[in-house]
């Protein structure tokens, strides 16, 4: 007697598959695949397009303006759900397609889930070439979907129906492995979409991934124990890694039991709220001056669930003690063998709570304790003076407009930025109430990022008050995804800042010898220098032209009215202000490596590089 089987298109039983398919950490389930963007051309329209009408009533649909822009919405959604749930992002072949590549690098930089279906070539070749198709010369197989196969932890091109089968398992496995998670990419052929196929009952069942939590082992658990008891000035460096394994509260116990402080990369911060005695904030090129100078005196740094960019380590030239050692917690063997460390490979809550254990009754000498303390004492009134406005009537600083904000907020509200001069400000000074307020993508710093994240966390969390915080730059390359939130009545918060310019850019061209070239929005001189008065662009109209409600705000008084009045409201709105230019964040504490002209005539990037190559003596590998 025959299996039981079903007869449905490959789109119709992959978009089935994905409605059944569940994680499960810690007794709690989620759907893997929440839902599913889409932007329809032809390529996907009469294949998964169609198949998400025929099961519109199990997988949603949300419909996206650009598609790097659905990426970063999926990307948000599953950060805000610590890597337990997940969106599809299906889109046509072509530019459709490879649109996708920015979004999927972010995502896999990131180590964050999300499931691309990019429609592709007939796999029949019948009509070829056809519109949009790449050809090439020798290679009949290649599609410009193959430019998504180094951004990609797992890829394959469904060229038959029955081969979704095995492709999409593998896929689910990799979405919801903890250490292999990403951008899973599995091309459409728009042909073998179409195509009927009985298919396996057992194929729709419901699946549950277990999102495992592995302990360390023995040995290196040993070995770890023995290198904290013996340190004298350690540290934690907390990353990501803490947030996806929710390790937070198994963190705060190990550092209450050991009074080891912890320092925070951009992916970690939040991990201990900023009040708690041993949080000294941010840690690197962006850090605070208390977290700089406990690790250039660490003599065991602990990395926990940490990819220990150049950010993170000043480009080799923080930890400076010559005794300094490392200990790395990692779910990944790849990160934990960073810096030649001692290794602890396992789930960073499962590796805390054993340490914890194996640490009973060490702790860290009280002179050490009074030490950072009074540090993280110093580096609060610092923060305190950045965020001060004496004058309401004044045009509010970038660092005013932190202050601001963080008065507005309440403890379980999300902040969302990327890139600009905005990371390196909230990364000294932001003050992380719970563990997923502090939402900043830092792996790619991608331009763009936060509006549209900003609609994951949203649909992730209904009801939370989501903040996207984008400066002039980044509002230019992607404000489309506005629709969306107008569209679906999301009450996403923008916070809209106005510099005329790319200000971070700016800044690091002025101090390599680029003298702010091409970084200023202004009018083009006859000389062909970028300098006059501002361009008269209004972003704040072009907010309101996409449907936001939009409150301007001139002054420090007007900034938190508008700020308390876009909280209070239930529609998607953007809180426009134009700031005073010039710097009030504190300088950055280290240093980043970004190499100047070795040669040049001009004075400012001859100047530069001798400032260059003072700094880039004091690289150090770690070996």
């Amino acid at each position: 007697m025959s299996a039981p089987t079903r007869r449905l298109t490959t789109a119709q039983a992959l978009v089935r598959f994905l409605s059944a398919q569940y994680t499960e950490r810690d007794g709690v389930r989620r759907r893997l695949i929440a839902g599913t963007w889409g932007i329809f051309g032809h390529g996907n329209v009469a294949g998964v397009g169609q198949a998400l009408v025929e099961y519109a009533d199990v997988m949603p649909y949300h419909q996206g303006r650009n598609e790097q822009s659905m990426v970063h919405a999926a990307v948000g959604h599953a950060r805000q759900l610590n890597r337990l749930s997940a969106q599809a992002v299906t889109t046509s072949i072509g530019p459709g397609a490879t649109n996708l590549v920015t979004g999927a690098a972010l995502a896999t930089i990131n180590r964050l889930p999300v499931l691309l279906l990019p429609g592709d070539y007939f796999a029949s070749h019948a009509p070829d070439p056809l519109l949009q198709q790449l050809e090439h010369p020798v290679e009949a197989d290649v599609s410009v979907n193959d430019t998504l196969r180094p951004v990609s932890r797992y890829f394959d091109r469904i060229t038959r129906p029955e081969a979704l089968i095995p492709s999409a398992l593998q896929a689910m496995r990799v979405l919801a492995d903890p250490a292999e998670t990403g951008a899973v990419t599995l091309a459409l052929p728009q042909d073998v979409q179409a195509e009927a196929y009985d298919w396996p009952e057992e194929f729709f069942a419901e699946r549950v991934w277990s999102v495992r939590r592995p302990a360390p082992d023995p040995v290196e658990l040993a070995a770890a124990v023995e290198a904290i008891r013996s340190a004298g000035r350690p540290l934690i460096v907390a990353g990501g890694g803490v947030h996806h394994s929710e390790a937070e509260q198994a963190l705060t116990a190990f550092v209450e039991a050991t009074g080891i402080p912890v320092a925070s990369t951009q992916a970690g911060k939040g991990s201990l709220r900023y009040d708690h005695p041993a949080d000294l904030g941010g840690i690197g090129h962006t850090g605070t001056a208390v977290s700089d100078a406990l690790a250039r005196t660490a003599d065991l740094v602990i990395g926990v669930g940490t990819r220990y960019t150049d950010f993170t380590t000043a480009s080799g030239t923080l930890f400076r003690n010559p005794d300094v050692r490392f200990l790395n917690l990692n779910i990944t063997g790849f990160d934990a063998h960073k810096l030649a460390a001692r290794t602890l490979v396992c789930d960073a809550r499962s590796g805390l709570e054993r340490l914890a254990e194996r640490l009973s009754g060490h702790r860290v000498s009280e002179a050490y304790e009074a030490d950072y303390r009074a540090g993280k004492e110093r580096w609060d009134e610092i923060v305190e003076a950045a965020y001060r406005a004496d004058d309401d009537s004044a045009v509010p600083t970038q660092t005013q407009v932190l202050g601001a904000l963080d008065a507005t907020v309440g403890d379980d509200d999300v902040v969302i930025n990327a890139a600009g001069s905005l990371p390196g400000d909230l990364h000294k000074l932001w003050r992380s109430r719970s563990p997923r307020q502090y939402h900043l993508e830092y792996g790619y710093s991608c331009m763009g990022y936060e509006i549209p994240a900003g609609i994951g966390v949203q649909q992730a969390a209904p009801g939370t008050p989501v903040w996207a915080l984008v400066g002039d730059g980044t509002y230019l390359m992607m404000p489309t995804e506005i629709v969306t939130a107008v569209q679906e009545g999301l009450p996403v918060n923008i916070v809209l800042i106005q510099n005329h310019g790319y200000a971070s850019i700016g800044g690091l061209s002025e101090e390599t010898g680029g003298e702010r070239f091409g970084t200023a929005y202004r009018f083009r001189a006859a000389d062909g220098t970028f300098t006059g008065a501002p361009l008269p662009v209004d972003l704040a109209a072009n907010a309101a032209s996409l449907g936001m409600d939009v409150l301007r705000a001139k002054t420090v008084r007007e900034l938190r009215e508008a700020l308390t009045a876009a909280r209070a409201s239930d529609r998607p709105t953007c809180v426009y202000v134009e700031t005073d230019p010039a710097p009030t964040a504190p300088p950055a504490e280290a240093w980043w490596d970004v190499p100047v002209a070795e040669t040049a005539s001009r004075t400012a990037a001859v100047e530069a590089r001798e400032r260059y190559d003072r700094k880039v003596a004091d690289r150090r590998r770690h070996l």
